[in-house]
C-alpha cells in the first residue's frame, strides 16, 4: 500500500539509487530538486517495491499530480498501484512530466486508458555542453558579444566552498529582498535556494561564483542529473554588469560540466522573458513532457 510522506535528507540514498536505475533526463528526477522545491505544490514521496514516486498534493485542480515513477521496470505493477490509491480517493490518476519515452511505455501497457496533454511550460531546455562552452557559429554570435563584454570586466570565478557559502546566501537574500512585490513562487524559490545551501554538501551539489571588486556579482548551482547530463538548478546575477549572465553560464559549464554531453537548464514555467532567454541559447532540443490523466 502506498504511503506518501514528507521528503527528508535521510531519503537521499534510496531516492538516488532509484533515479540512477532509470537514468531519466528530466529535471524533476533529481533528489536535490525534489527536496528543495517541495513547497511548490506540497510534494510528498512514496516508495513501492523498486519504484520511487514524487507527488504534488497542493495543485490548482485539487488532484494529486504524480511524476512518472522512477526506478521500476515493472510499470504495470506500480501504475496499477497508483490507480488503486487514487481510486480510493475518488479521483483519477494524473501523471506529470511524462516524456515521449514514458508515453511509449504507457501506450504499450495501458492502450486507450488515458488522455494526453502536452505541458509546454514544463519542457526542459537541453543544450550540448560543447555549444555552451565554445559558442560556435552564427547562431551564437550575439552570445559571443555578450561574453566579450563580460570578459572586459575585472572578474574572478571561483567554486562555491565553505569559505564563501555565507556570502552566497547573503547575495541571494539581498536579491530576493530587492523585489518590491509579494509572490508565492518567489517565496518558494527562496526556500529552494536556502535548501540548496543548507544541505549543499549532503546533496552533492556543485556551484560557482563570480566576484567583481571582491563582491559576488553572480552565482550558480547544479549537479550531475544522469549518466550524460549536468543540470543547472539556479543562476542569479547582478545585471548592472554587462554580459554577467553569459559570463557565469560560460565559466560554470567550463568548470563543472565540460565532461558531460548535455546541459539541462530546466523549464521556463511559462514565463515569457525566461523562455526567450533560454531559446536564445539555441537548445539542442526541448525535452517534451505531457500530463497523462487515466480515465
Amino acid at each position: 500500500m502506498l504511503e506518501f510522506r514528507e521528503i527528508s535528507i535521510n531519503d537521499k540514498e534510496a531516492v538516488t539509487a532509484a533515479l540512477r536505475r532509470s537514468d531519466f533526463m528530466g529535471c524533476e528526477y533529481s533528489f536535490a530538486n525534489n527536496m528543495a522545491w517541495r513547497r511548490l505544490a506540497g510534494y510528498k514521496i512514496a516508495f513501492y517495491k523498486d519504484s520511487y514516486i514524487c507527488c504534488g498534493f497542493e495543485t490548482d485542480d485539487g488532484i494529486p499530480h504524480c511524476a512518472f515513477p522512477a526506478g521500476s521496470t515493472d510499470y504495470v505493477d506500480v501504475i496499477c498501484e497508483l490507480k488503486r490509491y487514487t481510486s480510493k480517493l475518488g479521483i483519477p490518476l494524473v501523471l506529470t512530466g511524462v516524456t515521449d519515452y514514458g508515453l511509449a511505455i504507457l501506450n504499450e501497457l495501458f492502450p486507450g486508458e488515458f488522455t494526453v496533454i502536452p505541458d509546454r511550460d514544463s519542457f526542459d531546455y537541453i543544450y550540448k555542453a560543447s555549444d555552451l562552452i565554445e559558442l560556435p557559429g552564427k547562431k551564437y554570435h550575439a552570445k559571443r558579444n555578450h561574453l566579450a563584454k563580460f570578459q572586459k570586466l575585472d572578474y574572478r570565478f571561483e567554486p562555491i566552498t565553505d569559505n564563501n557559502i555565507d556570502a552566497c546566501i547573503n547575495f541571494c537574500t539581498a536579491t530576493y529582498n530587492s523585489r518590491s512585490y509579494d509572490n508565492f513562487s518567489l517565496k518558494v524559490e527562496q526556500f529552494a535556494i536556502n535548501t540548496f545551501f543548507s544541505y549543499y554538501h549532503e546533496l552533492g551539489l556543485t556551484g560557482g561564483i563570480i566576484r567583481i571588486d571582491d563582491k559576488i556579482a553572480a552565482l550558480t548551482i547544479g549537479e550531475q542529473l544522469n549518466s550524460e547530463t549536468f543540470c543547472v538548478h539556479i543562476e542569479k546575477a547582478d545585471v548592472s554588469y554587462p554580459g554577467i549572465y553569459a559570463g557565469i553560464n560560460n565559466c560554470f559549464v567550463k568548470s563543472a560540466a565540460a565532461d558531460f554531453r548535455y546541459i539541462n537548464r530546466e523549464e521556463d514555467m511559462g514565463i515569457e522573458g525566461l523562455r526567450k532567454a533560454k531559446l536564445a541559447y539555441q537548445p539542442e532540443f526541448l525535452l517534451k513532457k505531457s500530463i497523462v490523466t487515466f480515465k
